[in-house]
């Protein structure tokens, strides 16, 4: 009888610590992502892949949210994922804040902050993973002056902030590398503190569709969500007036991620590894490896570059080549604003 007593007292812990995430919870990572969540083609979705690809190649369990569309429940999703697991991701820099209150609240927890910076001292459990944003833009900005027939390009930004900025100061510098003379149109879609700009599609159709008028034939965008939007306005453009312009896409490769009826009019994007670092923070958990503090991820690790799907830029990819090999080995140093 008492036999039979310890091993039912044994398979009811068995089941508690099942429910638990597995006992330990090292292995069990929770993500949240900003406005516009899992689907966004963009910023969301890299660091989505990031997180699936570490679920079906590192055996951990996993649990996401996201983000409410004024985005005021950010601290407590983070909180909410603490509760039951011990690595917390929060994807977008406007995490930063909210980060510091959970990770203070959760010592026991790890967290890791995309696009933002929490200082590791202040939050030793805290990993800031940062990107070399201008590299990976002036890389597109040199395809599209390379490949503009009009001499115009233009730059979208979702919100006029340092580092969207980041984006279109890389962008600049690339396409004067190429051509000094070449006229640049840039637009914001909104200003701080009002977000809706990085999740404003028909706002990025109505200034894509102006730069196209103004004869660019290459529109770049920083803008996340609103970046469909750029995509829709090249397509009708083109059809419109019997031509071709461009869109270049952003963080994820948007020739896969957009629809089949707009891929042929992306040039390439601007590849921000978001999933490669969300895969390495978790790699490194489950490994004891963590780290508090920022990791940037650039050139010299491929943390940012250039998609070449459809074979757009085939044709100019030894020229955009050389151009990163200039940069990593510091030849070129790419500016971080306007």
């Amino acid at each position: 009888m008492r036999t039979h007593r310890i091993l039912a007292i044994l398979a009811v812990l068995a089941l508690v610590l099942t429910a638990c995430g597995g006992g330990s919870g090292a292995s069990d990572v929770g993500l949240v992502f900003d406005i516009g969540g899992r689907g966004d083609q963009s910023f969301n979705d890299s660091a989505a892949a990031g997180l699936d690809l570490a679920v079906d190649e590192l055996d951990v369990s996993s649990s996401e949210a996201s983000a409410n569309d004024d985005g005021s429940n950010r601290e407590e999703l983070l909180n909410l994922q603490a509760e039951e697991n011990s690595l917390v991701f929060g994807v977008g820099f406007l995490f930063d804040v909210p980060m510091q209150a959970a990770a203070e609240a959760n010592p026991d927890v790890n967290f890791a902050i995309v696009d933002g910076f929490v200082d590791p001292e202040a939050y030793p459990n805290v990993a800031s993973l940062l990107f070399a944003e201008e590299q990976g833009s002036f890389l597109v900005g040199a395809a599209a002056a390379l490949k503009s027939q009009t001499g115009t390009i233009g730059f979208i930004g979702g919100v006029s902030i340092d580092l969207i900025k980041k984006f279109e100061a890389g962008y600049i510098a690339g396409a004067r590398a190429v051509n000094p003379d070449i006229e640049i149109i840039s637009q914001y879609v909104t200003e701080p503190p009002n977000f809706d700009g990085f999740n404003d599609p028909a706002s990025g159709r109505v200034i894509a569709q102006s730069q196209f008028e103004q004869g660019a034939d290459i529109v770049y965008h920083a803008a996340g969500g609103t970046g469909a939007g750029l995509f829709q306005a090249a397509k009708e453009y083109s059809e419109a007036n019997g031509t071709k312009v461009w869109a270049i896409g952003v963080d994820s490769d948007q020739y896969l991620t957009a629809g089949d009826d707009v891929r042929e009019y992306i040039l390439t994007s601007m590849l921000k590894r978001v999933d490669v670092s969300v895969y390495n923070t978790i790699e490194a958990h489950v490994n004891d490896e963590f780290a508090a503090g920022p990791v940037v991820f650039d050139l010299s690790v491929d943390g940012v570059g250039y998609s070449t799907s459809g074979g757009f830029v085939d044709d100019i990819a030894d020229q955009l080549d050389a151009y990163k090999q200039q940069i990593v080995d510091g030849d070129i140093v790419v500016p971080t604003t306007p």
